[in-house]
């Protein structure tokens, strides 16, 4: 694999944990410290599942090729359901969607993606510490990429209508977000 191809890789697969990353950003109540543990979270589940992948190899290829995407999808809609639930509601206190388990199961589900890469990718590289490598870079790149996106939503959110329906459009994006994962798969 080259290089082009790795930072190509691992680009696309950051772009569903910055999706996420710019709605939470949205998010009055998201503290920053709550902002680290989804950094940290969709950078370890990148690098965690896309090495399981590398491990888990060519075996499930043919039964687990378009499961993950729904499962994926239809979690990330119930979190833009519950957001834009939550925005009605105009609650300000911390929501259902901010507890801890939350950190996991989107890092887990903006993650899956790289599962696959993992099977269907680097699985071919003969070498584990060169796969080990790759997979360390496609996390680093997932949780550079979702820093960027809680600053891009940070600025964001100081435009007045922004600010006013953030979460509206928050809960919006993961919506869109998450029909393209279903139907696209």
């Amino acid at each position: 694999m080259s290089l082009f191809e790795l930072v190509s890789i691992s680009f696309a697969l950051s772009l569903d944990a910055f999706g996420v990353a710019i709605s939470l950003g949205f998010k009055h109540i998201l503290s920053v410290s709550k902002k680290m543990l989804f950094i940290a979270s969709f950078g370890f589940f990148q690098f965690f599942l896309s090495f399981c992948g590398l491990f888990i190899g060519k075996l499930f290829n043919q039964y687990v090729f378009m499961v993950p995407s729904y499962l994926s999808g239809v979690i990330v809609l119930l979190v833009g359901i519950f957001m834009i639930k939550e925005a009605i509601q105009n609650k300000k206190q911390e929501s259902i969607i901010m507890n801890k388990a939350i950190f996991i199961i989107l890092g887990i589900s903006v993650s899956v993606d790289a599962l696959m890469i993992g099977f269907t990718v680097i699985s071919r590289i003969s070498f584990l510490f060169t796969g080990f490598t790759y997979t360390l870079f496609i996390g680093f790149v997932t949780l550079i990429m979702t820093f960027f996106a809680f600053l891009a939503a940070f600025y964001l959110k100081r435009i007045e209508i922004i600010e006013r329906y953030s979460e509206y459009i928050g809960g919006i994006i993961l919506i869109l977000f998450a029909i393209k994962m279903i139907i696209l798969g």
